[in-house]
């Protein structure tokens, strides 16, 4: 578990590609935050936790967390799968948080029972992903070549973990679009203009699902809008707190 910078604590939950801190938007968002970040179990140094297996482990684990570290009047920020973790937290209670911040999420079905919301992030070729996933995919890019085994170890144990929580059905909850009614705090949806895994179309699909949530698109930015565009990333974010505080 990553922790940075001072002030308002933000829990930031990752998404199925791995927390990657390296990347500007950590460093921006402590500067304004109190950054807390952990890894999934199956992610980085986390292990999995034998008879896991479900995104509802994951949201009473991080709300678990929040007690154990004591956090009150928290943001809660999730990416892609954290985001869809991030939800399944907030039906089951918001006390510990005063804002929620969604990006790209996925998480619950749009479309009809034979209609795809979500890309099948697992089945494509690496290139076609990088072109689905990015505005720029040359962002992207991996040479797997060049990494150490550890590194390549800990891309295939996230792989499998992300597989583990959201194979079937394939990364949605199908029950779970009828709860986000319970959702009583502010709540931004954040969505790269160019996000071909999940479209704006289906940001939309959580904007009307969620009881007063504000969805904005920020350009030049696909299904990590944190990574391609930090800055902006950041800044929606700040002004959406300050203007929604408590």
């Amino acid at each position: 578990m990553l922790e940075r910078g001072q002030g308002r604590p933000v829990l930031f939950l990752h998404p199925g590609e791995g927390l990657e801190p390296d990347r500007p938007w950590l460093e921006l968002l402590s500067r304004a935050f109190r950054v807390i970040a952990p890894s999934h179990p199956g992610y980085g140094n986390s292990p999995l936790i034998d008879g896991w297996g479900s995104v509802d482990d994951l949201a009473y684990l991080y709300l678990d967390l929040m007690t154990e570290l004591n956090l009150d009047n928290a943001v809660l920020v999730g990416a892609c799968f954290g985001g869809w973790v991030a939800a399944e937290m907030m039906v089951r209670s918001t006390a510990r948080f005063s804002h929620l911040v969604l990006v790209d999420p996925i998480g619950i079905k749009i479309g009809g029972r034979e209609e795809r919301d979500v890309a099948d992030m697992h089945g494509l070729p690496r290139a076609e992903y990088l072109r689905l996933a990015w505005a720029d995919p040359t962002k992207g890019e991996i040479d797997f070549t060049q990494l150490p085994e550890n590194e390549l170890a800990a891309i295939v144990r996230a792989r499998e973990a992300f597989a583990l929580y959201g194979w079937k059905p394939y990364m949605h909850n199908p029950r779970f679009k009828r709860w986000l009614h319970r959702i009583d705090r502010p709540t931004l949806l954040l969505w790269g203009a160019e996000d071909r895994i999940v479209t704006t179309a289906y940001g939309e699909g959580w904007r009307q699902a969620i009881p007063g949530a504000r969805l904005e698109v920020i350009p030049n930015a696909g299904h990590f809008p944190h990574w391609e565009q930090p800055e902006r990333f950041v800044e929606r974010v700040s002004a959406f707190i300050d203007n929604t505080g408590e």
